[in-house]
């Protein structure tokens, strides 16, 4: 519960200073157009909050924060005195209303070049790409033969921790194939001093991705690389079963009713399976092995199955320092750094729609309302530096969506007023209106695939 409040805050903080900035841009640049602002409002519905400037605009926030919008004088909605027609959006240039359209969008990419500035800037820990091993019979398996090394570049692309590569290789989603650059690692300390980087071609013609059972980076053949999980207990839950049943730091786990346990992923499943059923947990405790008797909890799984749990977690093997990476840069190349990434994303973005379109990515890749949330929620509990980072993400996303040429979007109108640079003379209202009708369902239709894939429904 408390963790579904936690991503609902998150998201709606996003979301705000999201819409926020993209309202703005139309906003700033209408004022400067000199048409009249009649309303500025942060979410739909019952005004909760308002003030009015010296201009007489009304600010206001709604009950509602899924989204906003800008009131503007328009002669088309309203009736106006021959003075105030020089202030209504619709009596402007038409390079003046592509002007007042396309500031939203713009708006929400300079907001990401403003976050992944300030991302670089307070620095964000990360790890490089290191691979462990790959999967026969997957893209990857020409690598099988390298062992443990780190990805370096994707179609030269460089890539310096797990986010650049994940990044890199969703944009290969549709493509024949990429090419992938490698850096053998000599020891397990990551020597790399006399290992040659290598380069391999992937293949992809055959090669079938379904999000909802792997991430891409498994379901290209990577196996990241891992540190060695004990058969030994690192932490644990106070008051639970592993607790209760006299568990301690640094128990071996040697066997579970008579039967040997050979990994942590053995004894997981063998608790998870036994829920309030008494189990005898044999343990090695310094030099004396002594049987315990444990019997897990029970907590209700997605499906709605009874699954056991204890409270317990597993020693780790400490994760190699020369593994980390921290991206902290100063002003400028922060700066540099935040324009190149942010123009990374919009390719990524600009090419995943397009791969929709023509069908070359399923409409599974879809994500809705609750995944963006979740998303939230998980980069906020990481740190301000990786909320930054999401918060960009998505204002990308946003800002070209909102260019698709829907009549309900930016880009729709975009498209309209475009046809009137060509034409000479303004699209027809009625040409308009059927435009609207047509866009809103194919826009209500990509939101309803999308929250039916957040529900894994499709």
């Amino acid at each position: 519960m408390l963790n579904s409040l936690w991503n609902l805050g998150a998201f709606i903080v996003a979301l705000s200073i999201l819409v926020a900035i993209h309202e703005f841009g139309h906003f700033w640049v209408a004022r400067r157009c000199g048409v009249k602002v009649h309303r500025f409002s942060i979410g739909f519905g019952k005004v909760l909050f308002k003030w009015f400037d010296k201009h007489g605009t009304e600010f206001a926030i709604a009950a509602i924060p899924l989204g906003g919008y800008v009131k503007m004088m328009d002669s088309r909605v309203e009736k106006l005195s021959p003075e105030d027609e020089a202030f209504a959006f619709d009596k402007k240039t038409v390079w003046q209303r592509i002007a007042i359209v396309a500031a939203g969008p713009v708006a929400n990419f300079l907001l990401a070049i403003v976050a992944f500035f300030f991302m670089y800037m307070i620095g964000v820990n990360s790890a490089k790409p290191i691979i462990q091993s790959t999967q026969s019979n997957s893209p990857m398996a020409e690598l099988q033969s390298e062992k443990l090394f780190n990805v370096v570049a994707i179609n030269e692309q460089q890539i310096e921790d797990w986010e650049a590569l994940n990044l890199a290789l969703v944009n290969q989603i549709g493509e024949n194939q990429f090419n992938i650059t490698i850096q053998p690692l000599q020891d397990s300390v990551g020597n790399t001093a006399s290992e040659p980087t290598k380069t391999f071609i992937v293949p992809l013609e055959n090669w079938q991705f379904d999000p909802k059972k792997q991430s891409i980076i498994t379901g290209l053949g990577l196996i990241p690389y891992m540190p060695e999980v004990y058969l030994e207990v690192g932490q644990l839950v106070a008051g639970g079963a592993a607790d209760r049943a006299g568990l301690l730091l640094g128990d071996k786990l040697l066997a579970i009713d008579g039967d040997k346990l050979n990994s942590w992923q053995q004894f997981v499943e063998l608790i998870q399976k036994n829920a309030k059923q008494t189990l005898q947990l044999e343990i090695e405790r310094g030099t004396i092995v002594q049987t315990l008797e444990l019997i897990p909890a029970a907590r209700s799984t997605e499906s709605q199955l009874s699954q056991g749990y204890i409270g317990v977690s597993p020693a780790i093997e400490a994760y190699p320092e020369e593994y980390r990476v921290k991206l902290q840069f100063g002003p400028l190349q922060s700066f540099d750094r935040a324009i190149d990434k942010t123009g990374q994303l919009i390719n990524l973005t600009f090419n995943s729609i397009i791969k929709l379109l023509t069908g070359d990515i399923s409409v599974k890749n879809l994500s809705g309302p609750v995944a963006i949330a979740k998303g939230a929620g998980m980069s906020a509990g990481y740190g301000v530096e990786y909320f930054l980072g999401f918060l960009a993400l998505i204002s990308v996303n946003l800002g070209l969506m909102n260019l698709i040429p829907l009549p309900v979007l930016d880009g729709g109108h975009l498209l309209y007023y475009l046809v009137e640079v060509v034409t000479g003379k303004p699209v027809s209202e009625r040409v308009q209106e059927i435009g609207f009708k047509i866009g809103g369902a194919i826009l209500m239709s990509l939101m309803l695939v999308a929250i039916l894939n957040d529900f894994d429904l499709l």
